[in-house]
């Protein structure tokens, strides 16, 4: 096999067990490898599940969606596309056929353990907008925090002056954090905080800290981020898969 011809380049033969010698030395051949066993996985599943074939009139829709959605309505336009990505008419159509059958496989294999895989997920996926003011001293901290809470101080005003952190220069503005990233004595403040509410001071890293709460974007299962978890969860279920599969290289390289 290792004489077996893969490919030419300008007329010069490079065999099987080349490519893959190459492959080994960029550190890529167990991604190659990777993605082999995922299509060849996918495949068989595909082949044993019978209620995810696709009708024609089906494909036909779709081949129209996507000429609509990209401005290839005119058949000399759609020709010069499919020229250009080196594909006819058939292939291209077997390609939405194909993935439409790929995506109806990921919801089958993921469904029925999306909403748990969420809810697990959820404290990463949930995201807190924070403004912070940090100094290195405990008694700095509490004296900001009254001025701000009983003498009516501007907390922007005092996070140009007093904060040690680069943030300052935008009012201590952290922007959107998500909660699973938080250190555990700020998640648990601002889990209990309400928008606006002061929390503080705080250490941590050795650092004082009065954090205001200015909003709360909590993650939701809607369209976006459902296909996300279930590419996750389809990855997982692929990850199984092949640890499960007796892989020989039958190649001499």
């Amino acid at each position: 096999m290792e004489s077996t011809v893969f490919l030419t380049a300008d007329d010069q033969p490079i065999s099987l067990g080349q490519a893959l010698r190459y492959l080994e030395s960029s550190d890529r051949l167990n991604s190659v490898i990777w993605e082999i066993l995922s299509q060849y996985i996918i495949e068989q599943e595909l082949q044993t599940i019978e209620e995810l074939d696709i009708g024609g009139d089906l494909i036909d829709q779709l081949v129209m969606d996507f000429r609509l959605d990209h401005q290839l309505t005119d058949y000399r336009s759609f020709q010069e596309w499919l020229a250009n990505k080196g594909i006819d008419y058939a292939t291209f159509r077997r390609q939405i056929g194909s993935n439409l059958k790929l995506e109806k496989l990921k919801a089958q294999i993921t469904e029925p353990n999306l909403q748990e895989y969420f809810i697990e997920r959820k404290i990463f996926l949930d995201r807190v907008v924070l403004s912070r003011l940090v100094v290195e001293d405990q008694a700095l901290a509490e004296e900001l925090k009254s001025q701000i809470v009983e003498d009516g101080a501007r907390f922007e005003q005092l996070v140009q002056e007093y904060s040690v952190e680069d943030d300052r220069i935008f009012n201590g503005m952290m922007g959107a954090i998500s909660r699973g990233t938080m250190p555990d004595v700020l998640r648990a403040s601002v889990d209990l905080a309400n928008i606006g509410e002061l929390i503080g001071p705080l250490e941590i890293n050795g650092l004082w800290y009065l954090v205001r709460v200015e909003k709360i974007l909590e993650a939701s299962l809607e369209e976006q981020l459902k296909q996300e978890l279930e590419d996750e969860l389809f990855h997982q279920w692929l990850e199984d898969k092949i640890q499960k599969i007796n892989v020989k290289l039958q190649v001499k390289f």
